[in-house]
């Protein structure tokens, strides 16, 4: 694995050499000097244009959703369609912002596009925020129009005229006076081309709100270069992968096909998956909801080749494709991200799909979803790893307390330097200027480098439990629980303790059908752990753990339900 590493660095410099497609160079980013790739588009508006409308793209299938399938010319023309109606219609100037608040679907996309294509600034709202939440965000964002569909207007709508905020809704009846139906504005402009209108790689191009534990969510407000440079670093890794494996794209059985599994409000929705499958020409099928089974019917009828979800996906899917029903046999790469896949589910995975298929990696909305990535033999073995540093123009550090960087092994916050990071939060100087240091976030992330740059998660700063002066991390013990062959979820928290001030709670679901007892799982617990780090509560539920949008386990909801038990 140390020689194809030595030819895959190989293949960097070569690829970021002077005049090939990712030659990199210095310039100056909000006083930092920076480095960045010197042929990347000069926004996302240019990029569309260099890829949707691409005459080697135009006939290829785009997007699939149910019966609906879109050629890249067709969601491209559509996207001209809502430009213009932005323009003429609502008046939107370069900067204002339009938030987009509903589930995956090609519209989504559609008015995202449409947006950028006029230089406004798109706020992509969580479906699953409550009225209130949408209040919050709408009127933090000062968003001039909101395009969403039916459920999330009723949600809206209460409030809608106090705010002077124009609903475009998807749906295919008219809702109120009030509001313009998606398709009838786009009807209007059939004949609409691309505006002529000027925007510069430092000009802000979206604002996504962060899912914080306490308090309002803040705005992580991203220009259009931080966005290209995450999509232009992985796709200089891939065809790094190929160059130094000697393969060509053009060689695979199946052309490429991405699942689209995780909402489109999340950076790696809409980066990862929608923005990155538009530089390959890449088929995006959407789900609106995950449901494993309908995910491997999927695989097997349009012949996806990348599948990438938060570790439960992966799981499940594995266990569906294990029943032998489907026929999954094209994909050629299974990620994650989001959360740790747990060593017994990367087992399990590379058991399943095999080990060259199986990736996962770190990255956060505030770097755009850049970070570490890591695949293949070195997944294999080291599983607890997120990775080694996505080349070329992404640095990662890890400091104490004092800001001092860490030597291999030792452990403290991690710092992200990109040009992929996000400027800083909308309306929160306060809060960018602790986050963003000379040019590095720092994540709250706790973990460590090993010699070789591969990067261990262990906790999030404000996650560690503080037992009788004793650091305990939450992914340590998780992760012991789920080596136990009876356990499907898992979650770990700090709970009060009156003489320790906290100790280890966890709540388990079992497998179906499977039985265990506290005490068994204590003692299998103390077989790895040491005795301070096994958990003091252990509660047993048949519902499956409530989860966030992105699919990640809840732990606050967890938490606080359970809390109440000690009181």
């Amino acid at each position: 694995m140390v020689e194809s590493r030595v030819e895959y660095r190989k293949a960097i410099d070569f690829l970021t050499g002077e005049g090939q497609q990712f030659e990199t160079e210095y310039c100056v980013i909000n006083g930092v000097n920076s480095l960045v790739y010197k042929n990347a588009p000069k926004n996302l508006k240019e990029y569309f244009e260099l890829t949707a409308g691409n005459s080697d793209n135009s006939d290829k299938t785009f997007i699939v959703f149910e019966n609906r399938r879109y050629t890249y010319a067709e969601i491209m023309q559509l996207a001209r369609q809502f430009a213009a109606s932005l323009l003429s219609d609502y008046f939107v100037a370069k900067g204002d912002r339009v938030a987009i608040a509903m589930r995956n679907n090609p519209e989504w996309i559609v008015a995202y596009m449409g947006a950028l294509l006029v230089g406004a600034v798109v706020v992509p709202m969580n479906a699953w925020w409550t009225g209130d939440e949408l209040k919050y965000g709408l009127e933090d964002s000062d968003a001039k129009v909101v395009v969403c569909d039916l459920q999330r207007a009723t949600r809206i709508l209460p409030y809608a005229d106090e705010m002077e905020l124009s609903l475009v809704v998807v749906a295919d009846q008219e809702l109120t006076e009030e509001t313009v139906r998606f398709d009838d504005l786009l009807a209007v402009h059939f004949d609409a081309s691309i505006p002529s209108i000027l925007v510069d790689p430092e000009d802000d191009a979206t604002i996504m709100y962060t899912s914080g534990s306490t308090g309002h969510p803040k705005g992580a407000v991203s220009t259009h270069r931080a966005v290209l440079s995450a999509i232009m670093s992985w796709c200089l890794m891939g065809s790094a992968r190929e160059l130094a494996e000697n393969q060509k794209s053009a060689e695979t059985p199946y052309p490429p096909a991405a699942l689209l599994t995780v909402p489109l409000f999340h950076v790696t929705g809409s980066h990862s998956l929608f923005l990155q499958s538009m530089l390959v020409g890449q088929k995006l099928v959407m789900m609106t909801r995950w449901d494993a089974k309908v995910a491997a019917q999927l695989i097997e009828r349009e012949r996806i080749t990348f599948f990438n979800g938060v570790p439960t996906m992966s799981a499940e899917l594995q266990v569906v494709v294990d029943s032998g029903q489907y026929d999954v046999s094209s994909i050629s790469n299974i990620s994650s991200g989001g959360a740790a896949r747990p060593p017994e589910q990367v087992k399990k995975i590379i058991e399943t799909f095999g080990y060259s298929l199986a990736t996962t990696g770190y990255g956060l909305t505030e770097t755009n979803a850049l970070g570490c990535v890591i695949w293949g033999e070195d997944y294999e073995q080291r599983s607890r790893s997120v990775g080694r540093v996505v080349p070329a123009v992404t640095e990662i550090k890890v400091i104490d307390s004092t800001g001092r960087s860490l030597d291999a092994g030792e452990a403290g916050e991690i710092c992200v330097k990109t040009p992929a990071n996000v400027r800083g939060y909308w309306n929160s100087p306060e809060a960018t200027s602790e986050a963003f240091i000379d040019g590095w976030f720092h994540t709250g992330d706790v973990g460590y480098l090993d010699k070789e740059g591969f990067l261990f998660i262990v906790d999030r700063i404000k996650d560690i439990i503080i037992r009788g002066g004793e650091n305990i991390s939450c992914l340590e013990v998780e992760a012991a629980i789920y080596e136990h062959p009876s356990v499907e979820e898992a979650v770990v928290f700090g709970m009060p303790d009156e003489r320790l001030g906290e100790v280890v709670g966890a709540v388990v679901v079992l497998r179906p059908e499977k039985q265990l007892a506290r005490e068994s799982l204590e003692d299998f617990l103390a077989m790895t752990l040491a005795a301070f780090k096994v958990p003091a509560h252990i509660w047993f539920q048949q519902k499956k753990l409530p989860r966030i949008a992105s699919g990640k386990i809840s732990k606050r909801d967890v938490k606080e339900k359970y809390l109440v038990s000690l009181v």
